[in-house]
C-alpha cells in the first residue's frame, strides 16, 4: 500500500514512518520542512515537502504520487502550553484540522484515494466521571478559550467520516518526543514541583504511548473498517494517582495541592477543568474492530520502560 503520511516529522509521524515502512507500506513522508530528518535513509520511504494549507500544493502532491491511503497527523502544538492562552496557541493546529483536512479530502476525492485516517482526541469528551465510549457526546460547553479547539476537532471528524474515513481519537500521548519524555516539559515541571493537584485531582487521564498509537494507525490502514475509535491504554488514571507516582519516579518532591478557586487565578478555567474534570475513555471498540492491543497497558508500564535507559537522569 502506498501511504501518504502528512505530519511525518511530528510526535506521531516519527514512530509511524519506520513502522509502516517495515510493514511493507510504500511511505510518502510529508512535512512542511525541507530539512533532513529521521525519515532519510529508511527503505520504502520518500520524503515529500508539503504545506497542508496550500490547496494547490496538496492537490499536486496527491495527484503526482497517487497514494492508496492518507494519514493526517499534522499539528503545530507549542511546547509548553499555557492553559490560559490555549485557544490562541492552538490557532495553527486548528487550521490544519479544518482547512488542512478539507484540502486533503478534496484531493483524495479528486484522485480516488479510498482510505483516510485522521487524528482526533480521546480527552475531548463531555466532563463526567464515567469512562466514555465513542458514542458519548464531545465537550459541548468547554471553557471559552478551548471552544475553537473543539470546533476544529468536530470539523475534522465530520469531514473525515463523510469521506468514508477513520478517526482515531488518541489519548494523552507520552513517549519519545512528548512532554512526558525524560527531557520533556511536563517532566521538567514535575521535577520542579510546578504541576499541582487541583481540587481532588479528579480528571481521568487516558494515556497512550506514541509507539502504541502508531500500531493503531497501522491496524486502521490494514483492516477494512471506518468510523471513530478511541486509541488509549487499558487503565484511565486520575490525576491524583499518576502525578504523585510520576514525581516519585523522578525522585522529585510530591506535587502541591491547591483548591480549584485558587488554581483558577493561575491557570484559568480550562486549566482547572483539565486537572479536575476530564473524563476517561474506553479502548474496547478499537481492540475489537481493529484487532489492536497496546503494548503498554498502563502509563506506569510505558513510562517505566522509557525511563530505564535514562535512570540516572530521571532520578536526579
Amino acid at each position: 500500500m502506498r501511504t501518504l503520511i502528512v505530519g511525518a516529522t511530528g510526535v506521531l509521524g516519527r514512530p509511524l514512518v519506520p513502522l509502516l515502512a517495515a510493514s511493507g507500506h510504500e511511505v510518502l513522508a510529508a512535512s512542511r520542512s525541507a530539512r533532513p530528518g529521521s525519515v532519510d535513509g529508511l527503505p520504502n520511504t520518500t520524503r515529500v515537502r508539503l504545506d497542508l494549507l496550500d490547496v494547490d500544493a496538496v492537490h499536486r502532491v496527491v495527484d503526482q504520487h497517487r497514494p492508496d491511503a492518507i494519514v493526517h497527523v499534522a499539528t503545530a502544538i507549542p511546547d509548553p502550553i499555557d492553559p490560559r492562552r490555549i485557544g490562541e496557541q492552538f490557532g495553527p493546529t486548528n487550521r490544519l484540522r479544518t482547512e488542512g483536512t478539507a484540502n486533503l479530502v478534496a484531493a483524495a476525492e479528486a484522485t480516488g484515494v479510498s482510505r483516510i485516517v485522521a487524528e482526533g482526541l480521546a480527552y475531548a469528551y463531555q466532563q463526567g466521571d464515567a469512562i466514555r465510549t465513542e458514542d458519548a457526546a464531545l465537550w459541548v460547553n468547554p471553557p471559552k478559550v478551548f471552544a475553537p479547539v473543539m470546533e476544529a476537532l468536530r470539523e475534522l471528524e465530520i469531514r473525515t467520516r463523510d469521506a468514508g474515513g477513520t478517526v482515531l481519537r488518541f489519548g494523552h500521548l507520552y513517549g519519545p518526543g512528548t512532554i512526558y519524555a525524560p527531557e520533556g516539559s511536563m517532566t521538567e515541571s514535575v521535577r520542579a514541583r510546578k504541576v499541582p493537584i487541583v481540587g481532588r485531582g479528579a480528571s481521568r487521564f487516558s494515556f497512550v504511548h506514541v509507539e502504541d498509537a502508531a500500531t493503531a494507525i497501522l491496524a486502521a490502514l490494514d483492516r477494512p473498517v471506518t468510523g471513530t475509535f478511541n486509541v488509549v491504554d487499558d487503565d484511565p488514571l486520575r490525576l491524583s494517582e499518576w502525578l504523585p507516582w510520576f514525581a516519585d519516579l523522578l525522585g522529585a518532591r510530591r506535587p502541591p495541592r491547591f483548591p480549584a478557586a485558587v488554581a483558577r487565578l493561575a491557570v484559568g478555567p480550562f486549566g482547572v477543568t483539565f486537572m479536575n474534570g476530564l473524563a476517561g475513555a474506553s479502548n474496547a471498540r478499537a481492540k475489537d474492530a481493529l484487532r489492536w492491543q497496546p503494548r503498554f497497558r498502563t502509563f506506569r508500564d510505558g513510562v517505566t520502560a522509557d525511563f530505564v535507559s535514562v535512570a540516572p537522569v530521571a532520578a536526579r
